[in-house]
């Protein structure tokens, strides 16, 4: 099996629509985030990526990062902590609960509240193109009985 059907994936497929050259390293960071169920910054990427490919180095990663952002293919996420963290652009409008305590970001969808927030916008003269949603909490003690 080649490297570059190993590595497939639907962020490289992306990248070769966009006529973006892919290099083993590009196509392996690719690969890497399209298999992420999470939102992942910079240095995570890079330990994921160097257990595929331990040549690849932090530089390549964050020129890579950069890159794929520029071509729409990555949004910027600040969830607080530092950090920004990546996630792909390609589905859709979804929402953010992140827990303070442990720094986790669980993504949610929700048709009542995109309604409200359209009813929202439509009562302020506006058709909602977009949005971008962050709920921060903590998990909630179980009650004793």
């Amino acid at each position: 099996m080649k490297t570059d059907d190993r590595l497939d994936s639907p962020i490289a497929a992306v990248c070769r629509e966009k006529g973006m050259k892919l290099t083993g390293q590009r196509r392996t960071i690719a690969h890497v985030l399209s298999e992420s169920d999470d939102h992942p910054d910079v240095e995570e990427l890079y330990r994921r990526a160097t257990a595929v490919d331990p040549r690849i180095s932090i530089a390549t990663v964050y020129r890579t990062v950069r890159l794929f952002e520029e071509n729409g293919i990555l949004r910027r996420r600040d969830f607080g902590g530092g950090r920004a963290r990546y996630e792909t652009t390609d589905h859709g409008d979804h929402f953010h609960l992140i827990d303070v305590d442990t720094g986790t970001v669980m993504e949610f969808d929700d048709e009542d509240l995109k309604a409200l927030l359209a009813g929202i916008g439509a009562r302020m003269g506006y058709e909602v193109a977009t949005t971008r949603l962050e709920l921060y909490g903590r998990r909630l003690k179980k009650k004793s009985r």
